[in-house]
Order: structure tokens, then C-alpha cells, then sequence
């Protein structure tokens, strides 16, 4: 099939998005390709449908584990064969996945980054056919990205079991150190970016200062019409702002990584279907979402990452309509965005003192607990051991992004079985174990593929059919567990903490002092960067974030609130900056009246002049002394 037979056969659609086809060809030529795609532009469907086109299977590395399991759902409901391998998952669950990938026609295969060094993954890749490695949020591999993970940078060592297989890195949102840092660091055979603008027209972008967040989004909500997302920082914060909009007759619902997966999922698919028009959530909601008539976003703190922000802002109007993204702010949220800046960075000694805390906490030998996972409460952990909890939890998520270990807080997989042995000797077990016989035949109507590979099951479902309790069910599958008959592995529910190495002595934990000042200083700058986004009254909101992206040549939008207050003035956009320019450089040294600054430009008109010293004095930019002179703040 052709690409284009692949997108209209497995995705309905008739055309490639922007450089989607551009993007896919040079992959199909072989080449390294990098692809800087914003939010909504469709970056999985340019390794998706390239892979399909060709024998072999895509390898695909990203470091969110939910991602990775909503992707691989998603393409198995399309008829594609994919699966997922990550820390955490039983070694049998893991050892048949491998060999399907080997044995079978699967065509995808999702893995987190700390697998890459794995010496049986590894011996498995030089059997397999791969065709393509994809490397998903491909700026965690530099560190001058927002989300630096030091186990991104064994990717590279992959390439020499696969010399002939290309790369395709993927990202929304990259500056033009990480482009470079991207190519490199993925020893790419030669240069090759593919970069949409990340321009969105459609897209006009607010700032109001605000002191009454939940009267504002009150009158937001009611003023503009079609579905939209609430951004809140905390948990809480997502269920009171919901529960207002409620009280005041509007289909709201909250979401967070604390509520368990299957109401997660309910809380989705009814704002995604549109029974629920607005949806409060923390960050944890937006990967994988999957649609287009988000008419607004609305974030009521403050981000610290315009990367972060243009992506979760980039949630709205992915169908090219007129849509609004939000930002409301007081002076607060400064203070408060300053202090959970310092709380993001706790200091390398304490961090190491929380891994050492946990692995007593679990009562982990040193030398032990790879691929282990436990239950973990945050909560009980911090008072255990008097440890502030936003510290502790930062801290955590610096060993996880250093790759020691995964803080999962959103986990909640059903139960799952895998029968260990085949269909004759399963026959013969029952013959000779009466007992089990009812239970084992349950099963077996109830599920398919249990000697293939490893099944979702509900106990419930089986209490129902069997007249057993749960407790009873649970029992049954932990007695065929060692008859060796089966692999039980029960559900999960509550937070993780799954070991990805051997616990080690905590001085021997090496997190790169250099790294950890870079990301402290490049993180810093995002903050201030965001900081100056929020206070600036006098450069187009659309203009200053695509500077930041390195996109210099674009016009004023025209539609957010600093062009709309500019073009009040009844000035072009060249005319107003060059009376900006004549203007400027006087006042910041010498405080001047009226008159005097229309003196010293007797070139420009007198009204154009008024006008735009009365703008720059509306918005803050100029003040007036005691002496009715004008000087530059």
C-alpha cells in the first residue's frame, strides 16, 4: 500500500497534515529526520504510517508510561499489532512480548528509555526486523531542554545493533540549542530538520490580571460557547473550581492522577464526547487527548515553562476555529511560581537522603529490587521520616528523570493471567484435579489468548460465573500460580515506586553537578521568560512566545489583549514601533513633557505622537512626575 492508501485504510483521512508527508518521505529515503511538530500537528502518524509501509517493526521510546499504553490501545483497536515494555511489568509478561516481537508480525513495539540498556532487550533487537526507531519528546535527550532524562542518552549506543535503521526524533517544542543538541546526541548521519511553524492564527491568546480567578472564569465560561479545559496546580484546587461551575449551571468535572484509572477514563470520554463541557484538571490530563473543538484553555496559575504552557495552551482549536487560550495571574502567583521553583530543585544531598530513606522504607537490600515495584503513600512516607513533602516529591522525580527509579501515580492496571503451560498438559491437570476443573473451564470461555500472551481479567466477572467469592477467585489463581500452572499478577491501585536498577548505596548515587546547574539555570530562564509573558502590556502575546522558539519574522496577531488595547491607537504596526524608537531613548535618560518629545521628533505627525505616548502611559510603560515629564519605567 501507499502511504496515502495507509493514512485513508488505518485513520480515515484523505490528506497529511502539514510537513506530515514531507516528514514521512524522508524517513522512506532512509534518512535521520528530525521533526518539530506543534501540539496537534500529528507527530505520531509520521512514524505510524511509514512503518506500516514497510516489513519489519518500529521501535518507539518515550518516557510516559500512559502515553505509551493509550497509543498502543489505540492502534490495537485499528487492527495494528503493537505492544508496550516498561519497568514494572512482570519478567514472564516482558519475555513473551520480546519474542512476539521476534516470532510475530507486530508492528509496534513502545518502550520507556531504561530498557535500552537491558542485556535481553538488546540480544532480542539484533533478532528482530526493525525498520524504524522513533524517539518520542525527543528534547529530554539535552540537556538545555525542559525535560532533561539522562537515560535518553543511551539511545545512541542502540544504533549499532540496527546500522541500517533510521531515526526519526519527535518534539513539539524545542529551542535551537536543543535542535542541535537533538541531532547530535542521536549521532545522526547528517543534519535533517523538518519545522513547522508553531504559529496557531486561530489561536488568540489573553492575559488579565486577576484577583477574583473564579468570577472571571465564571464569565469566560458563560460568554463563550463549546467545551474547554481548566488548568489548576493542585489537586484541590480542580475540584473546588468544578464544583463552582456546577453551582452555577455549568457541566463541569475534575481530574487528577490521584483518582483511580477507570473513573479517570469515565471523567474523559465524557468531556471528550461532550456530555461534560468543561473539564478542571492538574497537567496529568492532556497527553494522548484526542480532540479538536477545545474552544478555550484557561491556566489560573502562573506555568513555569513556555513549553510547557504552548503545549497545554495548543490543546485548543486543533480544528483551525477561533479559540481562546487564557492565562489568569495576580502578583501571588509570582511569589508562589518563585517558591515552587526552589522546591523543584532540592539539593543533590537530600536527594540522595531520600533514596536512601526509601529503600529502608521498603526494607530493599543493597543489590536488590530491579524491575521490583511497591506501593507507595508520599504521605506516610514524609512523616515517617519528617521530610517535607513538595521537596520529597521533587526529589523523587529528579531520581526518576535520572533514571534510578519511576514514580508512578496514575497506575491502575487490571489483574492479568498467562497460562504457563499448553492446552494438553492444562487438559490433563483438570483430569486429575477435579476441583480446579470448574474454575480453569471459566476461564477459558471467558478469555481468549491466555496461552499466547498475558490477559486482562476481572475477578468480579469471575466470581459472578464461578459463585465464588473474590477473595475465593484471588485464592484459586495464587494456588495454580504454584502449581506452576498460571502467572497471576493482581491489580494494581494505588501509586508506585518501581525500581528500574538494583538498589545502591546512596553515595553512590551520581547525579552530574554540571547537569543540575544547567537545568537550574535554563529553568530559571523559563520562569522569568513566563514571568515576563504574564506582566508585558506592549508586544503581541502570539509574537513573544514564537520568539522564544527561535521564530522572529511573524507579524502581530492582532487579536490578543496587548494588539487589541494597540490598535485602539489607530497606528500600523510599523508606525507605532518607530515612534516607540524615537521615543524610548529620551525618556529613559531624561524625563520629558509632551511638548518636548513632540519637539524632538518634528517629523511624525502631533496626534500619532499623543496617541502613543497615551498607550504607553495606559499600559504601564511610562510614568508622569510631579513635573507633568514623562520618563521610561
Amino acid at each position: 500500500m501507499t502511504i496515502k492508501q495507509i493514512l485513508v485504510k488505518y485513520w480515515g483521512f484523505t490528506s497529511f497534515r502539514p510537513f506530515q508527508e514531507d516528514v514521512i518521505n524522508s524517513i522512506l529515503a532512509a534518512k535521520d529526520t528530525l521533526a518539530l511538530l506543534p501540539t496537534g500537528g500529528g507527530k505520531s502518524l509520521c512514524f505510524q504510517v511509514p512503518a506500516l509501509s514497510k516489513s519489519g517493526i518500529c521501535i518507539v521510546v518515550t518516557p510516559l508510561i500512559a502515553l505509551m499504553k493509550d497509543q498502543v490501545e489505540n492502534l490495537k483497536k485499528r487492527g495494528i499489532k503493537a505492544l508496550a515494555i516498561h519497568s514494572g511489568m512482570h519478567p514472564n509478561e516482558i519475555e513473551i512480548h520480546l519474542n512476539n516481537c521476534i516470532y510475530e508480525n507486530i508492528k509496534f513495539l513502545y518502550v520507556s528509555p531504561e530498557r535500552l540498556e537491558n542485556i535481553r532487550f538488546i540480544e532480542s533487537i539484533k533478532k528482530m526486523n526493525v525498520n524504524l526507531l522513533a524517539v518520542d519528546e525527543a528534547h529530554c535527550i539535552s540537556q538545555w531542554g525542559y525535560n532533561f532524562r539522562p537515560p535518553y542518552l543511551r539511545i545512541a549506543q542502540l544504533r549499532q545493533y540496527i546500522p541500517e535503521t533510521p531515526v526519526l526524533a519527535l518534539t513539539a517544542t524545542a529551542i535551537k540549542e536543543v535542535v542541535i543538541d537533538i541531532q547530535e546526541k542521536l549521532n545522526f548521519k547528517s543534519k535533517n530538520v523538518f519545522r513547522s511553524s508553531f504559529e496557531r492564527k486561530n489561536l488568540i491568546y489573553y492575559v488579565a490580571k486577576e484577583e477574583d480567578k473564579l468570577q472571571r472564569i465564571l464569565k469566560i465560561a458563560s460568554n463563550l460557547n463549546g467545551s474547554g479545559i481548566i488548568y489548576a496546580r493542585t489537586r484541590r484546587a480542580t475540584k473546588e473550581i468544578s464544583s463552582f461551575l456546577i453551582k452555577n449551571k455549568i457541566k463541569s468535572d475534575y481530574y487528577h492522577a490521584g483518582i483511580d484509572q477507570q473513573t479517570r477514563d469515565k471523567k474523559q470520554a465524557s468531556w471528550t464526547s461532550g456530555r461534560t463541557r468543561i473539564i478542571v484538571a492538574t497537567n496529568a490530563f492532556g497527553m494522548g487527548i484526542d480532540k479538536a473543538d477545545v474552544r478555550f484553555v484557561i491556566h489560573i496559575d502562573l506555568p513555569d515553562c513556555p513549553e510547557k504552557y504552548f503545549q497545554e495552551a495548543g490543546r485548543a482549536g486543533r480544528d483551525g476555529k477561533k479559540s481562546y487560550a487564557i492565562l489568569l495571574y495576580e502578583n501571588s502567583d509570582i511569589i508562589d511560581a518563585k517558591k515552587y521553583f526552589q522546591f523543584a530543585f532540592p539539593e543533590i544531598k537530600f536527594i540522595k537522603a531520600v533514596y536512601q530513606a526509601l529503600g529502608n522504607y521498603f526494607q530493599l537490600a543493597v543489590g536488590a529490587g530491579k524491575n521490583t515495584s511497591f506501593e507507595f503513600d508520599i504521605s506516610k512516607f514524609c512523616q515517617n521520616y519528617n521530610f517535607p513533602l513538595p521537596i520529597t516529591y521533587n526529589s523523587l522525580k529528579f531520581l526518576e528523570k535520572e533514571g534510578y527509579l519511576l514514580l508512578n501515580e496514575t497506575i491502575n492496571s487490571h489483574s492479568k493471567i498467562h497460562f504457563r503451560i499448553n492446552k494438553m498438559d492444562l487438559y490433563k491437570f483438570q483430569v486429575e484435579n477435579k476441583n480446579y476443573d470448574n474454575f480453569l473451564k471459566t476461564l477459558l470461555r471467558s478469555y481468549s489468548g491466555l496461552f499466547t500472551d498475558f490477559v486482562s481479567i476481572y475477578e468480579s466477572e469471575i466470581s459472578r460465573h464461578t459463585g465464588l467469592s473474590i477473595e475465593e477467585v484471588i485464592t484459586y489463581f495464587l494456588r495454580l500460580q504454584k502449581f506452576d500452572i498460571l502467572t497471576y499478577i493482581s491489580r494494581k491501585t494505588k501509586p508506585q515506586i518501581i525500581y528500574c536498577y538494583e538498589r545502591i548505596d546512596s553515595k553512590d548515587i551520581y547525579i552530574s553537578s554540571e547537569n543540575y546547574e544547567i537545568r537550574k539555570v535554563e529553568a530559571a530562564k523559563r520562569l522569568d521568560f513566563m514571568i515576563d509573558y504574564a506582566e508585558s502590556t506592549n508586544k503581541c502575546r502570539s509574537q513573544l512566545l514564537l520568539s522564544y522558539f527561535d521564530e522572529t519574522d511573524v507579524k502581530r496577531c492582532g487579536k490578543c489583549d496587548v494588539c487589541i488595547e494597540r490598535n485602539k491607537v489607530e497606528l500600523s504596526e510599523f508606525e507605532f514601533s518607530n515612534i516607540v524608537d524615537f521615543i524610548k531613548p529620551g525618556l529613559i535618560f531624561n524625563p520629558l513633557s509632551i511638548a518636548e518629545i513632540i519637539d524632538i521628533n518634528p517629523k511624525i505627525p502631533e496626534n500619532k505622537i499623543i496617541k502613543v505616548v497615551q498607550w504607553l502611559e495606559d499600559n504601564n510603560k511610562i510614568i508622569k512626575n510631579s513635573e507633568n515629564k514623562y520618563r521610561w519605567l
